[in-house]
């Protein structure tokens, strides 16, 4: 019995009782504490992909620990397959995960909700619905402006949406046309929820319309309260909200989310709020996510005050687009088409999902290169002349990104294939025809997937994980011998 100790575990921590040989000479119980790091698991499953990363919580941040893959087993009908070999894989580095450890989950491989987007005015409100669908787990398959036509109707049968939008007019504005589209979607009878996110002077007829035809109805705020101004954020988390309960339908996603406490979050979305606690914690931000299928672009910016006075509309803070045409694998052939270059057209013949020759590795190179430089084209704002009766004026047109401090590759193209950081360095330009990050920015690679893995864990620990953020940034920077992050910190939002 001698040196028996009871261990009690409080809190994350091991604690311990006196032993037997003390207790019978009647000594008082001691009691020491014994530091052990609370356990964090996300998993990501992805479209192709599974991922597993263990994170330790140490003085206020995430200290990433180890990490698994696995393919993603939908095709298998149970996608716990490849969670599970992505769990051993990362056990087989970490050793196992202790039973106290906390789940978190985010997720692509449903695909995305099919959406259908019905605004007012194309520049206002369908446009400002759109910005709140990426991220949200939502793919626009339509966006109509005005009253809804009866070809439009025969479309959005078509596409058998996941969800449709419906928004349009500032509040106390238009109600005209907003009400007719809610008769005529209505009338379609639809087995998919629809949002309502439009003048808000007019939502108990919404209500009273789509309760009639029996078809359920979600309320969010105004996307377009008032003129110029963007209010995004609440439909983002109404879409979510759907978006889980329509996950969970894939095969063997139910039992994925009884694994964790905080819903399925889209990946998407994960990479998003990464992103934001970032700019939050170190500066405005530029992400870029370069796949096989699509590159996805992130920023976290007000832009500069010098461009913000010729902006004709107003743009959201956090912004995402979606490139579904340039992917470094399943895409490459379309990029090509795009440059019009018979050579490295002739060298497709070389592309490989994983490159590990020299002439494959070449080639993902060129391939990422052009998706990044026509991506942020593409997500940039563009500078144009407009010519008035009293002269020339010069307009912005999209996102300001010349006051990002920070551009960031994430994903495996560009963080797997040597030169990531001299792909990113060359959209670094400054204004021009596209407002693009000024050379002085700061390049970072993200090799070990932090976004959305911390974008993930931000659920429970936004604090914590833009401590993560700062903690490597000084890691980057000390490594490097750069300026250090102290010089470069933006103000603590409060």
């Amino acid at each position: 019995m001698a040196g028996i100790r009871v261990f009690v575990r409080i809190r994350g921590r091991l604690c311990y009782n006196y032993n037997e040989r003390e207790k019978s000479r009647g000594c008082s119980p001691r009691f020491q504490e014994i530091k052990v790091p609370l356990c964090f698991l996300t998993l990501e499953v992805g479209s192709t992909i599974t991922k597993a990363n263990a994170f330790t919580l140490e003085d206020g941040g995430f200290v990433h620990r180890a990490q698994g893959f696995a393919p993603t087993s939908v095709a298998a009908g149970d996608v716990r397959l490849g969670v599970q070999e992505a769990i051993a894989d990362l056990e087989a580095h970490f050793g196992p995960l202790p039973p106290a450890h906390e789940t978190f989950v985010n997720s692509s491989a449903a695909g995305g909700l099919r959406m259908t987007v019905h605004g007012l005015t194309y520049s206002m409100t369908a446009r400002a619905a759109r910005e709140a669908a990426l991220g949200a787990g939502a793919i626009v398959k339509l966006v109509t402006a005005g009253a809804l036509s009866a070809y439009d109707l025969d479309d959005i049968r078509a596409l058998r949406p996941n969800i449709v939008l419906l928004a349009g007019g500032v509040d106390y504005g238009e109600k005209t046309v907003v009400l007719q589209n809610a008769e005529k979607l209505a009338g379609l009878r639809l087995s998919a929820p629809v949002i309502y996110a439009g003048n808000i002077a007019i939502r108990k007829h919404i209500q009273q319309i789509f309760a009639e035809a029996g078809m359920e109805l979600l309320l969010a705020d105004n996307v377009f309260p008032e003129v110029d101004v963007l209010n995004v954020e609440p439909l983002r988390q109404v879409i979510h909200e759907v978006f889980n309960r329509h996950i969970i339908h894939g095969p063997g996603m139910g039992h994925i989310a009884e694994l964790t406490r905080w819903g399925i979050l889209p990946t998407p979305g994960a990479v998003l709020r990464g992103a934001e606690l970032f700019a939050e914690e170190l500066g405005d931000c530029l992400v870029f996510d370069v796949g096989g299928a699509t590159t996805d672009v992130h920023s976290v910016t007000d832009g500069s005050p010098e461009w913000a006075p010729r902006l004709v509309e107003p743009e959201p803070r956090a912004k995402r687009t979606v490139e579904g045409d340039l992917g470094v694998y399943v895409n490459a052939r379309h990029i090509v088409e795009l440059q019009h270059d018979p050579e490295w057209e002739a060298r497709l013949a070389d592309l490989e999902a994983i490159p590990t020759t020299e002439r494959a590795k070449e080639l993902t190179r060129w391939l990422c290169t052009q998706a990044v430089e026509t991506g942020v084209r593409r997500h940039a704002g563009v500078v144009s002349d407009l010519y008035m009766p009293t002269g020339k004026k010069q307009i912005v047109k999209g996102k300001d990104l010349t006051a990002v401090k920070w551009v960031i590759g994430t994903g495996g193209a560009l963080t797997r294939v040597e030169g990531g950081d001299v792909i990113l360095r060359r959209v670094c330009t400054g204004p021009g025809k596209y407002l693009l990050p000024r050379p002085e920015v700061q390049i970072l690679l993200d090799r070990d997937y932090r976004f959305s893995a911390l974008g993930t864990l931000a659920q429970a620990y936004p604090q914590e994980v833009k401590e993560t953020f700062r903690r490597w940034v000084a890691e980057e920077l000390a490594e490097s011998g750069r300026r250090p992050v102290s010089q470069l910190r933006a103000p603590r939002l409060r």
